[in-house]
Order: structure tokens, then sequence, then C-alpha cells
């Protein structure tokens, strides 16, 4: 599928999935948690958002531990939703603290 064939009206996912650093404190990760979950009150373009933290049996999660599932109406969504200022303030408390960022954005489709 080429991006001119997907619908409009699909919804544009961002997923992201954070690895942090061995000398993160529990209240540094809880404080990124408590961030990352006051951003659909602050940028209206979120449509959707829920959260995690891994619990695979597989052993196949290379160190991430945090997984983010943000939804927009669509990319122009997401478009708002990167410069905005306060996902800006939010990434930048991120450096300290994070070993690893995995970004995933796809366009749902059934």
């Amino acid at each position: 599928m080429n991006a001119s064939s997907v619908s409009a009206e699909a919804p544009y996912r961002h997923i992201v999935l954070f690895k942090f650093k061995e000398s993160a404190t529990p209240e540094q990760v809880k404080g990124v948690e408590e961030a990352f979950k006051a951003l659909p009150g602050k940028i209206d373009t979120i449509v959707d958002f829920e959260w995690g933290t891994n619990v695979s049996p597989e052993g196949k999660d290379d160190g991430f531990t945090h997984c983010f599932f943000v939804t927009f109406k669509d990319k122009a969504g997401l478009e708002v939703y990167l410069p905005h200022p306060d996902h800006k303030a939010f990434g930048a408390g991120l450096r300290e603290i994070l070993d690893k960022v995995l970004v995933v954005d796809y366009v749902a489709t059934k």
C-alpha cells in the first residue's frame, strides 16, 4: 500500500518505546509517565492515548520497558503535536534518563 492509497479517514498511530538508563530512579520514571499522560490534556490533536509497561514473557524487549500509544485523526494531527511547545518541553526533560527511544508511526488499516 502506498501513501496515496491510504484513506484520509484512517487514524494515524504514534508508538513510542522507552528504554531508561540504569541510573534512572523510580521517581524519575514515574515523572516521565505522569508527564506523558498529561500531554493529551495539553495538545488537542491527540484523540486517544494509552500506555503500559512491558509484560511480555518472550524476553525480546531489548531493555525497552515503556510503551506509549498515541492516536491522531490523521498525519496533520501529528504535525501539530511534534513541534508543540508542551511536547518539546516533555522531550527536553528525557535526555538525562533515557538510554534509547524507538518511535514507529503507522496509518491504521483493517
